[in-house]
């Protein structure tokens, strides 16, 4: 059917349109998520039984987040680094995405085994100094309201005092984050009851929202029933929910002054 000669620019208009619009409609929405990973290399931890467990656990969830297994959101950005140093607030390297990404989970884990070498061990763990250098990171790279997942692989135990002596939860500063994003989660993996509820019930906070899992609970994810053997992660799907249920837990916020 031939169309007046008057419609035919509106009608060649019309078609660029829709193309296009379909062409956007297909392509897939750029990753926001940024997720910091904080290692605790104190000899505390790193001499204790969850250290080997806590490095493979890791390796497979870096995996399967810059893969997006399962409906694992796929992050826009990583760092990792360690938490603390030789002397209290001591800035440390932080290891970009490009350090993980096309690597097996085996490859992970021996990656981050190299960075983080049993006989380089820091004599602090300083969870302030962390959290400052993530604060300066979001803000030097323009990562301001993007959602931030800080994953810290440690036993969560203070070594630089507070004001209320070593021990003092109170002290641990969440300031710098709360400016940079209505959806910051601090998640304390490798914990135990204990520490995890004072992180959970004392640390000062307002946006920040905070998830703490105990070591024990870690530890269950390599049950044959849970992580499945000689099986490729991609077919892991039942170490994957375990993965959404136990540590990407969608946390509700909660205000401690």
């Amino acid at each position: 059917m031939r169309h007046p000669s008057f419609l035919r620019p509106a009608l060649a208009v019309l078609a660029v349109f829709f193309l296009s619009g379909c062409s956007f409609l297909n392509e897939k929405p750029q990753p926001r998520l940024v997720i910091f990973v904080g290692l605790d290399i104190s000899g505390s931890f790193v001499q204790g039984k969850y250290f080997d467990d806590s490095m493979n656990f890791l390796a497979n969830y870096l995996y399967a987040h810059l893969n997006g297994l399962d409906g694992l959101e796929v992050p826009n950005a990583v760092f990792v680094g360690s938490i603390g140093g030789a002397k209290a607030g001591q800035p440390k390297a932080f290891y970009p995405i490009e350090t993980f990404q096309n690597k097996s989970p085996a490859e992970i884990a021996a990656k981050l085994k190299e960075l983080f070498p049993r006989n380089k061990l820091d004599p602090y763990t300083d969870f302030n100094a962390f959290l400052e250098q993530v604060s300066d990171l979001v803000k030097d790279r323009k990562m301001v309201l993007k959602p931030i997942s800080i994953v810290m692989i440690s036993d969560g135990m203070i070594d630089v005092p507070g004001k209320n002596g070593r021990h003092d939860y109170r002290s641990i500063d969440l300031y710098p984050l709360e400016k940079l994003s209505r959806n910051i989660t601090v998640r304390l993996l490798y914990t135990s009851p204990e520490v995890g509820k004072k992180w959970e019930d004392q640390v000062p906070r307002r946006r920040v929202k905070i998830w703490t899992q105990d070591a024990v609970v870690m530890a269950t994810w390599t049950d044959p029933k849970i992580y499945l053997p000689d099986t490729p992660i991609e077919k892991q799907d039942k170490f994957l929910a375990w993965v959404k249920n136990n540590v990407d837990f969608n946390v509700r916020m909660k205000r401690v002054d």
